[in-house]
């Protein structure tokens, strides 16, 4: 592969990074402005409930991109805040199911519009076609790299 084709991609990947902040830091203000004991990472675990209600830690943990040690802590703290709950699971007892309560359930009534904003604001000027073209890409990196990370040391 070419240098310049290396740079590319370096840099592109640099952006991700920079998107991926950026989120990050809207949805911080939007809970330090609303004064809402919650992290980002709490959020995206409520946001995964939200679409899937009743799953366990570790597909949570899967598709958060949290490992099973980070998952457990954010669970408990949600768990602290009275937002989710854990139910063993009645097929295998070493796993826990867990569940929105009420009050987690309605987080997403006043956290929905903030998601819906802050995607408009970051499609703003984009078409759909640039859009769904960067997602190809991002899949055929992540594709790409499967292959590699199988046949790395855990």
């Amino acid at each position: 592969m070419s240098d310049a084709k290396n740079d590319i991609i370096a840099e592109f990947t640099k952006e991700i990074i920079r998107v991926n902040l950026a989120f990050r830091q809207y949805i911080q203000a939007k809970l330090r402005a609303e004064h809402m004991d919650l992290t980002f990472e709490m959020v995206q675990v409520l946001g995964c409930l939200w679409n899937t209600d009743g799953i366990n830690q570790q597909e949570i943990a899967n598709i958060t991109v949290k490992d099973k040690a980070s998952m457990t802590y954010l669970i408990d703290n949600l768990t602290k805040r009275e937002l989710v709950y854990r139910r063993e699971d009645i097929h295998d007892r070493r796993n826990k199911i867990i569940f929105l309560t009420d009050s987690g359930k309605a987080l997403r009534t006043k956290m929905q519009p903030w998601l819906c904003e802050m995607h408009n604001f970051a499609g703003s000027d984009l078409p759909l076609e640039k859009i769904a073209d960067c997602m190809s890409v991002l899949e055929k990196f992540r594709e790409n790299l499967k292959p590699a990370c199988d046949h790395c040391p855990q």
